[in-house]
């Protein structure tokens, strides 16, 4: 018998007094970890419910995101891995500031786009990581990424905002548990127009379509980070799953190759050096 836990209801109601008081506190103190420099606040609706899809380097990159769109005069909104909600305090913060809880593996992982739809339509900012994860790219450009974001803004045509940020992986770089504080590290956040994804509208969510819209979300999000590090970003985007089979591949045809090689004395590759 399973000893899971069924998942707790989370439906993103929140305390206006708790977050009014993360307002008031937590702007100075990621203000004190990085330095910030932002464009295209003028891409974020005042008002109005939307989505915010960004890029994914750090875990500190979160309070970048957070004081960006605090400037923008919204609150942020997070899906964010359900485990966290079950930390100490932090969990119950988390409930209260409205947050939300993405269960992995949970048969009904969906319905976190129920209420990420339902709040949105009331006026929220929702931010996804639509990679899921930190990237795995080994040059820190987005991987391929999950369907998610572009089920939700077309099921219930909903904008979605591309964002893109740079420089929180020199604070907290993936893997490590400390920050690198000192000296004071720079975290530029460049936020573009709403995706047009007016060609995909009325078409049913296959999963080809889905992935077609994901793919033109992302690539919204690779140019503005190519504007960022002064780059172009590659044209296909990474994918752990095929770089892993890749190296396999590779890693089998290297044995192959040594163990035809003939070392016997007779031959050139076995041969003494003169």
């Amino acid at each position: 018998m399973s000893d899971a836990r069924p998942p707790r209801v989370i439906d993103g109601s929140y305390s206006e007094a708790w977050r009014n008081f993360t307002r008031i506190v937590l702007p100075p103190s990621i203000r004190a970890l990085m330095a910030l420099r932002w464009s295209g606040q003028e891409n974020i609706p005042p008002k109005e419910g939307m989505l915010l899809a960004a890029n994914h380097l750090s875990y500190t990159d979160i309070l970048a995101l957070s004081l960006f769109v605090h400037r923008c005069r919204r609150y942020p909104v997070f899906l964010a891995k359900a485990s966290l909600f079950d930390v100490p305090v932090l969990g119950w913060l988390m409930v209260k500031l409205g947050q939300l809880p993405v269960y992995r593996g949970q048969t009904d992982a969906a319905l976190v786009l129920q209420d990420a739809e339902r709040i949105s339509k009331a006026g929220a900012c929702v931010i996804f990581y639509p990679e899921a994860t930190v990237t795995r790219d080994p040059d820190l450009w987005p991987m391929v990424a999950k369907t998610g974001v572009a089920r939700l803004a077309l099921a219930a045509n909903i904008p979605v905002v591309p964002v893109a940020h740079w420089g929180a992986q020199r604070l907290l770089p993936y893997g490590k548990l400390l920050p690198r504080v000192l000296p004071r590290k720079t975290v530029r956040v460049l936020a573009g127009p709403p995706v047009d994804l007016s060609e995909f509208a009325g078409q049913p969510l296959t999963s080809q379509v889905l992935r077609a819209a994901t793919d033109k979300i992302m690539s919204d999000v690779a140019g503005l980070l190519g504007q960022l590090r002064d780059e172009v970003p590659p044209a296909t985007p990474y994918h752990p799953a095929v770089a892993r089979r890749k190296f396999r591949a590779d890693l089998r045809e290297l044995q192959k190759t040594s163990g035809e090689t003939d070392l016997s004395p007779d031959s050139p590759s076995g041969a003494d050096s003169p």
